[in-house]
């Protein structure tokens, strides 16, 4: 266990005090994207009233990014050499559901805490950047963003999950979204059935196959599957269907295996029905979660001087997909979840949904700000500490 210094306590205050400050503003701020839910890469309002926030702060922004036209990375360099610390913002909604995943409450968390740690960082020394990741329920940006290099600079990242507990963080499912799309030939279903080719049968042939292929599956895989084209009427043989798939397991080998597994199955659908099979990616593949444990801890450590009872603290599960993964891979990251509700209910429902735009909710977004600025501030002032979490980082990439 690496040393911690902690660093002078007075600093500490600062970033709390300064949240406190702000507090007004940040929860119009959450409430505003809370009231306006945008799809992924349609975040036009959160985007700007983000950005518009963060430049008020002194923060330089870029943005579009990668023809990303709304995420955005927000920077103040101090004056002072020290680490490059990134805050991640989402902010994209759900269909049907808008933020039933709080997310915008996980923007302003992440938004709140560059603002806390901004006031102490030309003392301390250091670089803050805000990542504004859309559509980390789709096509979620963080995947062209590291495949690009754009975290391979930063020293850690973290972010924080809104909740009904307090969870350390844990892991995610490596996923691959593949969609199948067979070719046949129309036909009359009553006169002429026999001349035609029916994609249909292939669609379902396809989810017998993978049903059967279950049970030959390690148990921490996921496949779920949904028909969204099946013909255009009853009496016509269907020319054209579609499925579409994601496939997860706990890792990205397994999952690559399990994709082969399944295009087999989509083949030999193909080979039965006579159909011709065309499979393609229909979003992007997200690599599981490598949580830093040096990081994890101390922003555990940091929940705990907040005033919240070890026993409240659950170990990491997995919650299934998430682009934050890709970023675990270029950089040290962690994704806990902050308690922001005292009901128990699950996140894409509207009953968290509602929930998430309470005063207990935002009251839990400022809480979590804190402990992600103070965990960043620790990991800043210690050099021990950092290099820790970078020495476990290298052995876990």
């Amino acid at each position: 266990m690496p040393k911690l210094l902690g660093g002078p306590p007075n600093l500490k205050q600062n970033i709390a005090s300064t949240i406190d400050e702000h507090s007004e503003a940040l929860i119009g701020l959450s409430r505003y994207i809370g009231e306006n839910p945008e799809l992924g890469h349609e975040e036009w309002l959160a985007s700007a009233r983000l950005k518009e926030e963060l430049s008020n702060h002194g923060f330089s922004i870029q943005s579009p990014v990668l023809d990303l036209p709304t995420a955005f990375i927000a920077t103040y360099k101090s004056a002072k050499p020290g680490p490059i610390t990134a805050f991640i913002c989402e902010y994209d909604a759900l269909p049907d559901l808008g933020h039933a995943c709080g997310h915008h409450l996980i923007c302003t968390m992440g938004l709140a805490a560059a603002i806390g740690l901004k006031s102490v960082i030309d003392e301390i020394g250091g670089t803050i950047r805000i990542y504004g990741t859309p559509a980390e329920e789709t096509k979620g940006a963080k995947v062209p963003m590291s495949a690009a290099g754009l975290f391979d600079d930063v020293d850690f990242a973290l972010m924080a999950h809104p909740f009904y507990a307090y969870e350390k963080s844990g892991q995610s499912l490596a996923m691959d979204a593949i969609q199948f799309e067979y070719f046949g030939k129309a036909a009359h279903a009553a006169a002429s059935p026999y001349e035609g080719v029916n994609a249909l049968d292939a669609v379902l042939l396809l989810f017998q196959s993978i049903n059967h292929l279950r049970q030959q599956l390690q148990s921490h895989v996921r496949i779920h599957g949904i028909i969204t084209e099946g013909g255009t009427a009853a009496n016509i043989i269907p020319e054209y269907a579609v499925a579409q798939f994601y496939i997860r397991s706990a890792n990205r080998p397994y999952t690559n295996e399990t994709v082969q597994k399944v295009m087999c199955c989509a083949e030999g659908a193909a080979l039965q029905t006579g159909c011709t099979l065309k499979a393609s990616n229909y979003e992007y593949s997200y690599d599981e979660l490598l949580s830093n444990e040096h990081l994890s801890d101390q922003f555990t450590r940091n929940l705990l001087a907040m005033g919240i009872n070890e026993d409240q603290i659950q170990i990491g599960k997995d919650h299934g997909s998430l682009d934050l993964g890709n970023v675990s891979r270029r950089c040290p990251t962690i994704h806990p979840f902050i308690k922001v509700t005292d009901e128990k209910h699950l996140l894409h429902t509207k009953e968290f949904r509602d929930l998430a735009m309470t005063d207990r909710a935002f009251q839990g977004m400022l809480l979590g700000a804190k402990v992600l600025a103070n965990t960043a501030y620790d990991v800043i002032v210690n050099p021990n500490l950092l290099s820790a979490i970078k020495d476990e980082f290298a052995q876990s990439t």
